[in-house]
């Protein structure tokens, strides 16, 4: 059986791209590895609204971790692998991969990214949004 559409509603035209990223991001969720938190820093007078994400990345090193922008998807990729010159006698800590994909809205810019203390930061800054009001000139169409 498949689910009724929020935005099969006639008077909601054009949303067939957020429809297809709900369900992007509902297939994305089930993984919970690397726990991560996103919180949002208020304005100051130097740096406007911001928000940040942050990623546990214990055990990566800045060469094993990648931060891309592709489209409006950020994507963050773990890569580790294995050290075949080690002996373990007991082995809790796995070398891992991972990838956490983030959906932004239309016109979030990446600041920047930070790798502190096993903690992976990136700043995002939400743009104000501009109020457009643009009125619309009727024609008139006559017939013969």
């Amino acid at each position: 059986m498949s689910r009724p559409s929020p935005f099969g509603h006639p008077f909601l035209l054009g949303f067939d791209e957020i429809e297809q990223a709900l369900d992007r991001v509902a297939k994305a969720a089930g993984d919970g590895y690397p726990p991560y938190n996103i919180e949002r820093l208020v304005r100051t007078e130097r740096e406007p609204e911001r928000l940040r994400i942050t990623l546990a990345v214990a055990g990566f090193t800045r060469e094993q971790l990648d931060v891309t922008l592709e489209e409006s998807q950020l994507i963050v990729r773990g890569r580790q692998t294995d050290d075949k010159s080690r002996t373990f006698l007991h082995r809790g800590i796995a070398a891992r991969q991972f990838q956490r994909a983030f959906l932004l809205a239309d016109g979030m810019e990446v600041l920047g990214a930070d790798l502190s203390n096993g903690l992976l930061s990136i700043d995002l800054a939400r743009p104000e949004p501009e109020r457009i009001v643009r009125r619309i000139d009727i024609a008139s169409r006559e017939t013969d």
